[in-house]
């Protein structure tokens, strides 16, 4: 398959270029060249997005079988791609979000659950939600039935840039007595991102179009699990102490919040861990162990250090206040 991926040198991105070449795929990329170098066998085209006439010059005559688009900010950069490309390209995938779909997310939601309004000729990054129903529409506008919109829920695995997994490991690797968010048995839902990147790919060679929430099933992990199967394939000397949400409410810590099991505006979030995700796994989506993921993880760290803070994302610093984690400690 002849692929383009539209950035490709960040984590969702990056893991498409590299889960392609492994499967034999012709890769193309086009980014601003400033990140990192090109994946060896890849066929690298430079420009800035927001930049149409650039966009264009770069892939001026070229077709591809698929393209995928990891873009998160303005609409009308997707709108831009997405018509350059109509009639080049039988696939376009675009990698979205849950955060499409209208706060506060309905429990076992599935695709169907009211959306955000979103304008794909909107040039504002400002409102997460809006940027990505807007990109969604821009493909949608372009492609039709031939566009993919790969609603992701929390994304884990080598190459996060957002920090919730690297976080937590350096917080573990610290050890002593370590602050964790209760109850353990809290149902977490996320997809590792070299698993969305295999179906993704999949279904670009299968031309299968259409919207899907593209997350783990539910009841798969609990955060309880998470954190002691960290502990278990790093190592780490650490004393998890879990604190009840009461706690961490009452003493104004939101641990926890990284992982959605909490927000500072909402005492009982619904939907972020409970999605209805059988439509995707009917569609072929598979997922891999727990274990495999935070040891992947924590290998890539080992090998390549802590990744860039992103600028569009709260810094891993704030979730934590060191003087909170000891006063709450005292108490348990």
């Amino acid at each position: 398959m002849k692929l383009l991926v539209l950035g490709g040198t960040h984590h969702v991105g990056r893991v498409i270029v590299e889960t392609a070449l492994e499967r034999g795929d012709e890769v193309s990329t086009l980014n601003r060249g400033l990140s990192r170098p090109p994946a060896p066998g890849v066929r690298a085209f430079v420009a800035d997005r927001t930049d149409t006439a650039a966009v264009a010059a770069a892939l001026a005559g070229k077709e591809w079988d698929a393209v995928i688009d990891t873009w998160a900010w303005a609409p009308r950069v997707v709108r831009d791609s997405a018509r350059l490309l109509a009639g080049r390209t039988g696939h376009y995938g675009y990698v979205s979000s849950r955060g499409v779909h209208r706060w506060p997310w309905p429990a076992c939601a599935d695709e169907s659950a009211p959306l955000v309004d979103g304008d794909p000729d909107s040039d504002d990054s400002t409102d997460y939600a809006a940027a990505k129903r807007g990109g969604e529409l821009a493909v949608i506008e372009a492609f039709g039935e031939g566009a993919l919109l790969a609603r992701a829920g929390m994304i884990l695995g080598p190459y996060e840039d957002v920090g919730r997994i690297p976080w937590w490991l350096r917080r573990l690797e610290k050890g002593g007595r370590v602050l964790a968010p209760g109850p353990a048995d809290t149902p977490l839902q996320y997809i590792d991102v070299r698993d969305m990147a295999a179906w993704m790919l999949q279904c670009a060679e299968r031309r299968l179009g259409g919207a899907y929430t593209v997350t783990g099933r539910p009841g798969a992990a609990t955060i309880g699990q998470l954190l002691q199967t960290a502990l278990e394939v790093t190592g780490f000397d650490a004393e998890l102490v879990w604190a009840s949400e009461e706690l961490l409410r009452r003493e104004g810590v939101w641990l926890g919040m990284e992982f959605g099991l909490r927000f500072p505006h909402d005492p009982a979030p619904t939907g972020m861990n409970d999605a209805d995700v059988s439509a995707a796994f009917a569609a072929g989506l598979t997922t891999r162990p727990l274990r495999d993921t935070l040891a992947d993880t924590w290998a890539w760290l080992q090998a390549e250090g802590d990744p860039a803070p992103r600028p569009d994302a709260p810094s891993p610093g704030t979730w934590l206040d060191p003087a909170a984690e000891r006063r709450v400690l005292d108490q348990l």
